[in-house]
């Protein structure tokens, strides 16, 4: 008799941004360094760029509560630069849209007019991002940029931990190693993996055991569209 089932409900768990919640391993152990040492920056504009799920959202949101910034979005920047203060800024997912090039070129150099600090974050490095304004590629290549490596065995087991844990989910040990040992090597999938294995649990009644975990990988490797690369 096949096991009952449930319509899971839509819930919407909202993760953790606090330091303490920061996993650190050597994959972003330099990006956790730059943003511990704030202000005392190589530079006024910085770039931290790293693969989706990698952690640069819940940097630039320590970032941000550290700095006081103010968080604008790089689409929308002409109409915001001229009432702007001497507060440093956050521009998350910068290549996630079209960029506002005249809006970020004067950004940049309001920012640094003003001996204030611009961070931004993104996927890829500033010369994949389409920049054709002559100025403003000028200022992009003088950012330095750090970068989050795809994660080692300890980032990626303490991500799933603290997935887990912002949907206030208990699982053994041996659950977070199994998923470690056999999950593609990204945080991107770690996150669906965590997101599958909840509905999983609730829609069967179950725990989160090494079982249920191994069912949700095997579900996923035989429909990897389900993955979103």
């Amino acid at each position: 008799m096949d096991r009952p089932r449930q319509l899971p409900l839509d819930f919407s768990h909202a993760p953790g941004y606090s330091r303490d919640d920061l996993v650190v391993s050597p994959a972003n152990e330099e990006a956790v360094a730059l943003i511990d040492r704030w202000p005392e920056w190589p530079a006024p504009v910085m770039v931290l760029s790293g693969p989706t799920g990698a952690g640069k959202t819940h940097l630039a949101a320590i970032w941000r509560s550290l700095s006081g910034a103010v968080s604008l979005r790089a689409d929308d920047l002409s109409q915001t630069v001229g009432s702007l203060d001497a507060r440093p800024v956050l521009l998350d997912d910068v290549d996630g849209a079209v960029i506002d090039e005249n809006g970020l070129f004067h950004l940049i150099n309001h920012v640094r007019a003003n001996g204030s600090h611009l961070l931004m974050t993104a996927r890829r490095f500033p010369s994949a991002w389409g920049v054709r304004l002559p100025d403003l590629v000028s200022r992009l290549t003088a950012a330095p940029t750090v970068e989050i490596h795809e994660p080692d065995d300890m980032l990626l087991a303490g991500v799933i931990t603290k997935l887990f844990a912002d949907r206030q989910i208990e699982v053994d040990l041996a659950v977070v190693q199994y998923l470690v040992r056999r999950i593609e090597r990204s945080l991107a999938t770690a996150i669906r993996v965590v997101e599958k294995l909840d509905r999983m649990a609730l829609e069967e009644h179950s725990r989160i055991t090494r079982a249920l975990a191994a069912e949700a990988v095997s579900a996923m490797d035989e429909g990897q569209g389900e993955l979103g690369f």
